[in-house]
């Protein structure tokens, strides 16, 4: 495509978008207003995986030493359980440092236990992937000289079941929101074209190619899309700027952490952005298609 005529076609997109302001502003407002829902409903499933996966890495295994493992036995099953490619976060606790935890725990009134210590050698474990966790243990349970593994047996499965459970309401969701978004964005700019039929059945009965009346359409669908995302981007940058500024410091060093400002705004406005766009070039393309068929 010539340089001059890529030219044209951007100066007559641009024409078309303030020629034809009532329609712009309708689509510009569908776009607006559906990318604000998808954004809020992105930040707040987005936040709540977040929560979900600190949860999943929470989950700790528990591996009680056999008493009959001696100083030895002890270096091999924990040589073992470095060897374990599922595993990460090894860590070995001495009786004495459990009683200490316990004392710390329940009271100084359990410091008489110092004389004769009745708890057991214990290592900690986490599994790389927190829904292996089951899993890993069972293994752990079949090595030598681990006397019981503990990881919270009924209650994991069952807190998975439900992060599991409402991610794929939320995947489902956003999903669904994304069509609809596309829906009604597609009819609005449809709109738009076919108030402007005539133009194109003109520009077709003079010999213009499909792609020459197409690409100006097209570009429109572009700045629409652009146009309709800076508000949401915008809103939605402050909005989450001020809201993570007020809850963080609340929150401090506990599992329900929101995500950090940076990256993961910049990444929903690339989002919200590239949706904009793709549903702008869709609407056109798929509206302006009809048309071209004189």
């Amino acid at each position: 495509m010539k340089g001059r005529t890529i030219k044209r076609h951007l100066r007559e997109s641009f024409k078309s978008v303030g020629r034809n302001r009532w329609m712009t502003f309708a689509s510009i407002s569908a776009v607006t207003v559906t990318l604000l829902l998808v954004g809020v409903f992105l930040v707040l499933m987005m936040n709540l995986n977040k929560i979900a996966n600190n949860l999943e890495e929470d989950v700790e295994i528990k591996i009680i030493v056999d008493l009959a493992a001696d100083e030895e036995a002890i270096a091999k099953l924990e040589e073992k359980l470095k060897a374990n490619p599922s595993l990460t976060d090894i860590r070995f606790s001495s009786n004495e440092e459990e009683l200490e935890i316990m004392i710390k725990g329940y009271g100084e009134e359990l410091g008489l236990y110092k004389q004769s210590n009745p708890l057991r050698h214990v290592f900690y474990v986490r599994a790389i992937d927190p829904q292996e966790t089951v899993k890993v243990a069972k293994e752990i349970g079949t090595y030598e000289y681990a006397f019981e593994v503990i990881y919270g047996e009924g209650k994991v499965e069952k807190l998975f079941n439900i992060l599991n459970t409402g991610r794929n309401i939320g995947i489902v969701l956003i999903v669904a929101l994304l069509f609809t978004a596309m829906f009604l964005i597609s009819n609005t700019i449809r709109v738009t074209i076919v108030a402007r039929r005539n133009e194109i059945e003109i520009m077709k009965l003079v010999g213009a190619t499909n792609n020459f009346v197409r690409i100006p359409f097209v570009l429109e669908g572009i700045w629409l899309g652009i146009l309709g995302a800076l508000l949401p981007m915008i809103l939605l940058t402050v909005a989450y700027f001020n809201l993570y500024d007020y809850i963080q410091p609340k929150l401090e060093g506990e599992l329900f952490q929101p995500l950090s400002k940076t990256p993961f705004i910049y990444q929903l406005n690339g989002l919200l952005l590239f949706t904009g766009i793709f549903i702008g070039v869709w609407g056109s393309f798929m509206s302006v298609r009809k048309f071209l068929k004189v």
